[in-house]
């Protein structure tokens, strides 16, 4: 987000830029060439059309790139919605130890297919048909201050989208989620994995790693296990944990990352044995970006 900043207002040579604390040289790699795969840097390591545009959005450039994303998908208004959330998501629901059961009933009850993302989705929806109302979260054991902040940040986001011209439409078919996965994972695509062949694992693309889906997923347990997942966050504790787990397709990363996938890559992925693109050869490889 700050190298994006940075190269917005015209400073390309960041290894030369005086910060009052310069990250590691390897930081500074690792986040042009995120910002280049995500299509907001050339090959020379100029900022697009695109990189522009998601420079207005004070958020996190994978998110930044999703709500961009979105307008292709006619489904903005959703990934604001998510985006939102997901920035709440942590503190949103709780859990008092005298109503534990009726808790994890409450939550229970806003699970909806696809994964957590849509499971935000639902509560916004629902505590917006209650016209944002307190009692409705005190009764679904929901952090009502955490809601306000997702709805402060939903407000912000929605007006900058005006600036930058993305139009704010709504899903057109309720029935149909492939859209709103499609453009989360168009900025997400780096935070994917795939179930490795023990089934109760999953392999990150990005690192090779071995990861867990977090217990307090609507996707822990599956059954059947999920395939391929996009997740928000990695947090370490006794394990790997992906939290905020989003089911996809691998076919998707060819359509929202032409440029990183190759069909080879898939068939690696199938395998269960597919490593990343080499960093070098990404950073060093043609641009698509417009």
């Amino acid at each position: 987000m700050v190298v994006l900043l940075l190269k917005s207002l015209g400073i390309n040579h960041l290894l030369d830029f005086e910060f009052m604390d310069p990250p590691p040289g390897e930081t500074l790699m690792r986040a042009l060439e995120l910002l280049y795969a995500l299509g907001a840097l050339n090959d020379k390591g100029e900022l697009t059309k695109l990189g522009r545009r998601m420079a207005e959005f004070p958020v996190e450039p994978m998110l930044s790139k999703a709500i961009i994303a979105s307008e292709n998908y006619s489904c903005t208004d959703e990934v604001l919605t998510i985006i939102s959330m997901l920035s709440e998501s942590s503190s949103l629901f709780y859990r008092p130890k005298d109503k534990k059961l009726h808790a994890d009933q409450a939550r229970q009850n806003f699970v909806r297919p696809g994964g957590d993302h849509f499971t935000l989705l639902n509560v916004w929806e629902q505590w917006a048909e209650t016209n944002y109302s307190q009692q409705f979260c005190y009764e679904q054991f929901l952090q009502y201050k955490s809601l306000c902040r997702a709805r402060d940040i939903r407000d912000q986001l929605a007006g900058l989208c005006e600036r930058v011209e993305v139009v704010i439409e709504s899903n057109p078919n309720t029935n149909d989620i492939t859209p709103i996965q499609k453009a989360i994972t168009a900025g997400y695509f780096y935070n994917t994995a795939t179930l490795q062949k023990s089934g109760d694992s999953y392999r990150t693309l990005k690192t090779n790693q071995t990861v867990y889906i977090h217990p307090s997923s609507s996707l822990f347990q599956h059954q059947p296990p999920v395939k391929a997942v996009m997740y928000y966050e990695l947090v370490m504790t006794s394990k790997s944990y992906l939290r905020q787990v989003m089911e996809i397709k691998p076919s998707w990363l060819l359509e929202v990352a032409p440029h990183y996938f190759k069909p080879a890559d898939l068939e690696e992925m199938a395998k269960g044995d597919k490593k990343m693109p080499n960093a070098k050869a990404v950073a060093a490889a043609p641009s698509t970006a417009s």
